[in-house]
């Protein structure tokens, strides 16, 4: 599948992603690629049990956004491109207060959710255009404005920019 062709059935995967269930619960349409992230804990809209599973074509379908920004992990400053983490958070209906994000090394930070609202917190799944390796923090790496915001250069903030990401509990 090209990958135009891949985009196309990831918007309408999303444009058809909210089903209604009886209650509350909606379902989320199921990924078609390799999982990528999975969310679970107070969230509306499911596909696997009661967790999300994203895989990355529903990722890219999403707006994306970029940010250039100096990070202690890299050397330069790097572009760094993906949805807004409250985004992703608003495509499967979280509703939480705290977000526990998990690396692929079991790393773990928590997150106030107001921090998705109060900056343009970004999922990147790119950096300088290119997709991330897991090699090389990725696949997803979530990353605050440190250079427009530089209230964000404390040890705290830079705990809270997990990369690797896995999952998402909300809290």
């Amino acid at each position: 599948m090209s990958a135009t062709a891949a985009r196309r059935r990831a918007l309408l995967c999303l444009g058809a992603a909210v089903l209604p269930l009886r209650g509350r619960a909606q379902a989320l349409q199921g990924p078609a690629g390799a999982v990528v992230l999975s969310i679970g804990g107070r969230i509306a809209r499911t596909n696997q049990g009661d967790r999300a599973a994203l895989d990355m074509a529903m990722l890219e379908a999403l707006a994306q956004h970029s940010l250039s920004t100096r990070t202690p992990w890299f050397t330069e400053s790097r572009k760094f491109t993906g949805p807004l983490l409250r985004d992703v958070l608003g495509l499967v209906g979280a509703q939480g207060s705290t977000l526990r994000i998990a690396a692929l090394n079991d790393y773990r930070a928590d997150m106030p959710a107001e921090d998705t609202r109060r900056y343009d917190v970004l999922l990147a799944r790119m950096v300088n255009d290119k997709p991330v390796p897991v090699r090389e923090k990725g696949p997803l790496l979530v990353i605050y404005p440190f250079d427009s915001e530089p209230t964000l250069r404390t040890p705290l903030f830079y705990s809270r920019s997990v990369w690797q990401v896995k999952s998402i509990d909300v809290l």
